[in-house]
């Protein structure tokens, strides 16, 4: 199967109400979601990058923004109850108030990591019998060779931990066994010393191990190796705590849909967060909304979708996949860059999962352009910075052209009024690429 992209526009994506007045009332009130992708790091760190990288852009991009102190309730810790921040921005002539909260699942990420080293093999193993006995490996490959070749290096770098160790306890008992020779022991003393140096060398390759695992911050290998695991574990099917965990998301969100002081409810959902939010939002919609609302938006930035809908038993990411890019009452915009290799850049989630509706109307793909949203400087710093980029649609841009991280969440324009006339990008990828589209009932 040769990739295939989707080379000429659409036409442009119509307006949920096709009767609404081009010129929108401009929001006053917002309300941010936002989901992390697998990330054991309490949530204060989006809070000081919001600060800082917001800082930047609204000197580049010449607005006013400033974060403001939320006093802390009982759902504003950071426990799995949520943690948030408020954020004051003039642009574009208004002012306008958003709250952001933080949609909590770093609990059930760093219960994942806690497996040993030993227990983290067999995952890597299991793992990697998923993704290639069922074919999962093979089609994704089809699709982007970068995200694929991010999955193999957790593989490749333990593997090489593993025989680095193997080899410093074999230089060890064989150091041993030539300093008996040597000494010309007796036979029943040289085999009792040589056992004690391949148990020598057997602890230093454990020592070599933890210590390898102490460097993780640095080489990735044990996160990459659990994130994928704990995707992987139950074949694409969510596991019950997270079940769980999304049933709380979407409850805390259709509140705040129903509050009349917000005039937009925006859901953001980054890497592994992208397809748990899809999944929130599928399960908000079938709950009904009500008659009066607020505009409801999903912004899904680097998202790795394919990882988990292409699994046998992901019947239901499919199916909330397929419900929600037929829905009218909300506007996704996917937003990925091909300069990000740890995401299906342009990869359109929905078509590449084959379940796509007939009257399919989202997500709306569109790059981010690395290349020319960042000044040359910059990107040849970042070029080779891996999960540095991939955290980049969160932060300033040196040259942003409708792709404005701050503007979108913080901004007058709801997420469907800055997009509306946007056609999809030329190069994004809309076949069908997984062998399993079966959907939950």
């Amino acid at each position: 199967m040769q990739e295939q992209t989707t080379q000429t526009s659409a036409a442009r994506r119509p307006h949920p109400d096709p009767s609404a007045a081009p010129q929108d009332p401009p929001v006053r009130r917002r309300k941010v979601f936002y989901i992390p992708g697998y990330d054991p790091m309490p949530p204060r760190r989006y809070r000081e990058l919001y600060r800082s990288e917001g800082a930047t852009q609204a000197e580049i991009s010449g607005y006013q923004l400033s974060l403001l102190p939320r006093s802390k309730t009982a759902t504003e810790t950071d426990s799995a109850g949520g943690f948030g921040w408020q954020v004051h921005a003039q642009i574009e002539g208004h002012e306008v108030d958003t709250d952001v909260d933080v949609l909590v699942w770093s609990d059930i990420v760093q219960d994942s990591m806690d497996p040993s080293i030993a227990e983290t093999y067999w995952q890597m193993v299991r793992t990697a019998w998923i993704y290639i006995s069922t074919g999962t490996l093979r089609r994704l490959m089809w699709l982007r060779k970068g995200p694929v070749i991010a999955a193999l290096y957790p593989v490749g770098m333990l593997l090489l931990q593993a025989v680095l160790a193997f080899l410093l306890a074999l230089v060890i008992a064989r150091l041993g066994q030539g300093g008996v020779a040597r000494l010309g022991l007796s036979s029943p003393l040289g085999t009792g010393l040589a056992l004690v140096f391949w148990a020598v060398g057997l602890v230093a390759a454990a020592a070599l191990l933890r210590w390898f695992r102490r460097q993780d911050g640095r080489l990735f290998a044990y996160y990459l190796m659990h994130d994928y695991a704990h995707s992987a574990a139950l074949r694409g099917a969510y596991a019950p705590e997270l079940e769980q965990r999304i049933a709380q998301f979407a409850g805390e969100i259709a509140v705040a849909l129903s509050d009349p002081n917000y005039d937009e409810v925006l859901v953001v959902g980054h890497s592994s967060g992208a397809h748990v939010g899809v999944s929130v939002l599928a399960d908000v919609q079938r709950s009904g909304l009500a008659a009066r609302h607020a505009v409801l938006g999903f912004l899904s930035l680097g998202q790795v979708v394919p990882m988990v809908s292409f699994l046998p038993d992901a019947h239901r990411l499919r199916r909330d996949l397929r419900d929600l890019s037929g829905r009218g009452d909300i506007c996704w915009v996917d937003v990925t860059a091909p300069g990000d290799g740890c995401a299906f850049a342009l990869c359109d989630p929905v078509a590449v999962t084959g379940v796509s509706p007939p009257q399919k109307r989202w997500p709306l793909v569109v790059s981010a352009a690395f290349t020319q949203t960042l000044s040359p400087a910059r990107w040849a710093a970042l070029r080779w910075r891996f999960f540095r980029l991939h955290f980049q649609y969160l932060c300033a841009f040196d040259q942003p052209g409708d792709y404005d991280y701050f503007q979108i969440t913080a901004g007058p324009r709801t997420l469907e009024s800055r997009y509306r006339n946007r056609n999809p990008s030329r190069s994004r990828i809309d076949v069908t690429a997984s062998k399993y589209t079966l959907v939950g009932g």
